[in-house]
């Protein structure tokens, strides 16, 4: 076969997609000896290529290229530019997330990864065009896809819930930690990793997008209510870029409770910052309202960092029993958890030694080998 996969988040700073794509291509690559890959991007610059060449470890695999694709804007590179490729050098499956390419023909199957549909949930939480966009073209690209994979099964039965898709055409995959997410931290990367980012001594972690679902002004809230003694050793990093869809009662809580210098905000960080950001951390907090799987309570879990988050589907599909849960909206509650896992180091002990097992159930190389079945399936609806 030749699969074509959409790659064009690698190499922009997104959050989690962007972290599945280039798990998932890099793992396919190691694993499949049988098959072509053309990687798709709207990166043009060579150097730029050259460097996600080598992150994805292709410079010298003959069976994978990168195709870049030149475009004004992504509705254009997605609805025009590709399929005009795609007519003159047509692949057998092409790989892409969320919104389907217009105007490819029905001999190349299409399969897409829907991360959430947190949109369905909390539409007031996103901004009107976006919304108006997602409306509109999800449910036609549910409809042009010959598989829709979901990053979890809670996230597969959201899907079946809002909309009328046949069961047998989706299917789940799990997310997880990239290969080398463990390797050692040295003293000099936590040293480094700290004064980049202007850490606090001791301190509770978030990661992720600062957006309204995320649900961060409870979780300030209640680190507020902390006691005297605890809130005086201990500071709130909040871990994310100030970027789409900002949650801006993040800033009134702060104001509010007067907590400018106690909560570090340390922008955008790098992948390859992230296992010392975690590892530097006293206990990681998720508060979040939906996920569509819970990757950094897994990095978390990767590493033994305490985790404390919201008891949610998605959580306890990744976690299990492994970690510690609260209510999203009980402030009070959350509060407590966390106090109690600062204080009680016999509990953080517990809690890493469940949360490194749990982890290990996790792989990009299970998931890829997975992703490879549904490759293999829908190609075996082609000769069929």
């Amino acid at each position: 076969m030749k699969i074509g996969i959409d790659i064009r988040n690698i190499g922009k700073k997104r959050t989690g997609d962007e972290a599945v794509f280039f798990n998932l291509a890099k793992n396919l690559a190691q694993i499949d000896a049988h098959n072509e890959y053309r990687l798709f991007t709207d990166i043009l610059d060579e150097d730029n290529l050259s460097e996600i060449r080598s992150a994805l470890g292709i410079e010298n695999n003959p069976k994978v290229k990168i195709v870049p694709l030149e475009t004004q804007d992504r509705f254009t590179w997605n609805f025009w530019n590709l399929a005009k490729y795609l007519r003159k050098n047509p692949v057998d499956i092409y790989l892409t997330q969320y919104i389907t390419p217009f105007f490819v023909t029905k001999t190349i199957k299409i399969a897409t990864i829907i991360h959430d549909v947190s949109f369905n949930v909390y539409s007031n939480f996103i901004k009107f065009s976006d919304l108006f966009f997602l409306k509109l073209l999800i449910p036609f690209s549910l409809r042009r896809a010959d598989k829709v994979i979901s990053v979890s099964k809670f996230t597969r039965d959201e899907i079946l819930k809002y909309y009328a898709i046949d069961p047998q055409k989706v299917a789940w995959i799990h997310n997880a930690v990239r290969d080398n997410f463990k390797a050692e931290i040295s003293a000099e990367k936590l040293a480094e990793v700290r004064k980049r980012y202007k850490l606090p001594e001791k301190f509770i972690l978030y990661v992720g997008t600062l957006q309204p679902r995320k649900n961060l002004p409870v979780l300030i809230e209640a680190y507020a209510k902390l006691p005297a003694k605890t809130r005086s050793e201990v500071k709130l990093v909040l871990a994310g870029g100030k970027g789409h869809n900002y949650d801006e009662r993040i800033d009134f809580a702060v104001e509010d409770y007067s907590l400018q210098s106690d909560v570090t905000f340390t922008g955008f960080v790098d992948e390859a910052d992230k296992p010392a950001l975690f590892k530097a951390s006293a206990v990681f907090c998720n508060p979040s309202l939906y996920e569509g799987f819970g990757i950094t309570i897994l990095e978390a879990m990767t590493l033994g960092v305490p985790v404390v988050a919201s008891d949610i589907p998605p959580h306890r599909e990744v976690a299990e029993d492994s970690i510690i849960y609260c209510s999203p909206a009980a402030p009070g509650e959350l509060t407590e958890k966390l106090n109690s896992v600062i204080i009680n180091e016999d509990l953080h002990q517990e809690l890493a030694g469940k949360e490194m097992a749990q982890a290990q159930k996790f792989s990009w190389h299970k998931t890829a080998e997975k992703v490879l079945g549904i490759f293999s399936s829908l190609s075996d609806r082609n000769d069929a």
